[in-house]
């Protein structure tokens, strides 16, 4: 068998200081993440990130630049995820929009409110975070999706 690790896609939105995060409840804890989750099959990772941003926070997002891929063995766990973290703006907010299932809501929380109050998903929240506030940016460019049917 071929190991594999779980491709993830995650979205960095920041706004007068505040960033844009999940409350959801996983496995019945309550844990904070920015807006994230898996690759689908047939989506590009920006696809991806756009998608799970408008699922789970009723935001449109638009990437501007991908601030870092991290790969996160899950001490618990023999699951390994690899994330591609995205930043950039959010716009036309939907809020009758029904949010995916295990998300509670959506909300703008400092890196200090993260930090000191919550519970986090896993450490990359911190770290992309981190990343971000330190100028961290590559060009969208970077990533291609290639298409052998052309």
């Amino acid at each position: 068998m071929i190991w594999k690790p779980h491709a993830t896609v995650a979205a960095i939105i920041e706004r007068e200081g505040k960033f844009l995060m999940v409350e959801e409840d996983i496995e019945g804890e309550i844990v904070y993440n920015q807006p994230a989750g898996h690759l689908d099959p047939g989506e590009s990772l920006i696809e991806a990130a756009i998608r799970e941003t408008q699922e789970e926070t009723a935001w449109r997002f638009k990437p501007e630049a991908l601030v870092g891929i991290y790969l996160w063995p899950q001490p618990e766990t023999d699951r390994t995820f690899l994330r591609f973290a995205f930043c950039g703006s959010c716009s036309d907010h939907q809020i009758e929009q029904p949010l995916d299932t295990g998300i509670i809501r959506a909300l703008w929380m400092s890196r200090e409110e993260l930090q000191d109050n919550k519970k986090l998903r896993s450490p990359m929240v911190i770290q992309n975070i981190d990343d971000y506030l330190a100028g961290q940016r590559y060009p969208l460019q970077i990533l291609s999706t290639v298409d052998y049917q052309k």
